[in-house]
């Protein structure tokens, strides 16, 4: 059964903190959040898990395989590294964007993510049934080297990727429950509740039909995240192969 554990990362206090005592450099503040993103990142990935950037001071997480003293441990070393410290937010439902409704919830139950009292929140309950598995769906633009960066200068190429990514998102939020989250070049990926073939060539051609970006993708299932992506990016590579537009992929195929 797919059930997707999903964590809400949200750095506490932020906003008032890149103000005081007076407005921070704005390139400190970027660096700062790509290397607390990197961290996150290398740190749930090492555990099998993915995280996606969102909105820097509000990350997201998937989370399948790590337990309570994962995500306190997270805690303790961003808060040990960084002036800034991290509440963690968990949910777990079938439905990703219920999952992350529970994640939120948990947090906002605790106080507004500007409370400068609240600090290092960890809310909810990760998964306990090893024989859930998760979803990962790994779309990309077909020919976007010849289409766009080829042929048009970097800002408009990234328009149209974004368009693409924007319509999708919006679709597959709407229609199924599952959360896209563009992951660089002209990559999305997706953390999917159930779908049918069916169900993925309809969001294609919404995308297409949407904003004229042609996509393909791979969808894979594991116990983590990395499983189910590994066995994703095989199935983008049988797309390329074979010229279509949906493919499964085998999870053991993937060498994890």
């Amino acid at each position: 059964m797919t059930n997707t554990q999903l964590t809400l990362v949200q750095i506490d206090n932020y906003g008032p903190w890149t103000v005081t005592p007076e407005p921070r450099r704005e390139m400190d503040l970027q660096t700062l959040q790509s290397r607390l993103f990197a961290d996150i990142a290398q740190f749930v990935g090492y555990r099998g898990g993915y995280a996606f950037f969102t909105r820097f001071d509000n990350m997201v997480a998937v989370t399948n395989g790590l337990d309570i003293d994962d995500h306190e441990l997270l805690q303790e070393s961003m808060g040990n590294r960084y002036p800034v410290t991290v509440s963690l937010g968990i949910g777990a439902d079938p439905n990703p964007a219920v999952a992350l409704e529970q994640a939120t919830e948990g947090l906002q139950r605790a106080g507004s993510a500007q409370d400068g009292d609240r600090r290092e929140v960890l809310a909810g309950d990760p998964i306990t049934d090893d024989s859930d598995d998760v979803s990962i769906a790994h779309f990309d633009v077909n020919d976007a080297t010849g289409k766009y960066t080829d042929q048009l200068n970097e800002f408009d190429s990234f328009i149209q990727i974004e368009q693409g990514y924007a319509a999708l998102m919006r679709h597959l939020r709407e229609e199924q429950g599952g959360l896209s989250f563009f992951v660089g070049g002209d990559n999305i990926i997706a953390v999917a509740p159930e779908m049918s073939t069916d169900a993925y060539q309809d969001a294609i051609d919404h995308v297409e039909e949407a904003v004229g970006v042609d996509l393909k993708v791979g969808v894979g299932r594991g116990a983590s995240a990395h499983e189910a992506g590994m066995a994703a990016k095989h199935a983008l590579e049988e797309c390329r192969h074979r010229g279509t537009a949906v493919e499964w992929g085998d999870v053991t195929a993937d060498g994890a």
